[in-house]
């Protein structure tokens, strides 16, 4: 049997938990996925570079990244020297519309914070906002649920897109959110890890 790491509970309590961005755009998080840092062969924390640095602490902090084109926001998660975050995957809208529209284009509501380069993109999260600190306001603020999803409501499933460590169920989502991202697997995905 395998013990699941603290991420993964970590990544649970962020769903519907509203995470303020620019501009008035504030999404409340519908799918996550958890990566474990030097125990995450997935993680860019697997190996610590000058890049992954921040995800080792402290916690609360906004890690950004760049893939295909796209920005990508993580909470880091993990006390200081773990390496853990979490990867915000998707979100609803709830306030802002006109600003996320402004920079996503012309999609329906229900798109416009489905997939974590449309979430960072709604929400205006760029590089500029690498190392937030997310209970500090002013910028980019997370403010968590008062009240957790209940675990009947959450799905569980593999990552999307991950070459290694293809089949940890280490992705969360509310079930049945119109905003949650579909599920692709990475062509080259190694199994099992």
């Amino acid at each position: 049997m395998v013990i699941e790491p603290n991420v993964c509970a970590a990544a649970r309590e962020l769903l519907g938990a509203v995470i303020v961005g620019h501009d008035g755009v504030q999404a409340r998080i519908t799918e996550v996925e958890a990566y474990n840092g030097p125990d995450d062969p997935a993680s860019h924390a697997f190996r610590r570079t000058p890049r992954s640095e921040l995800m080792y602490g402290p916690p609360d902090r906004l890690y950004v990244y760049r893939i295909h084109g796209h920005h990508c926001a993580n909470v880091v998660t993990s006390a200081e020297g773990q390496g853990a975050a979490v990867l915000l995957r998707a979100g609803e809208i709830v306030t802002g519309h006109d600003a996320a529209r402004a920079r996503r284009g012309d999609v329906t509501d229900q798109v416009l914070g489905r997939g974590p380069g449309n979430l960072a993109k709604a929400l205006g999260i760029t590089m500029t906002d690498l190392d937030t600190d997310l209970l500090e306001p002013p910028g980019i603020v997370l403010h968590r649920p008062e009240s957790p999803v209940s675990a009947e409501r959450i799905a569980v499933g593999p990552r999307v897109g991950v070459r290694l460590a293809a089949d940890r169920p280490w992705r969360f989502w509310i079930d049945g959110d119109p905003s949650v991202s579909a599920y692709r697997r990475h062509a080259r995905a190694t199994s099992p890890g």
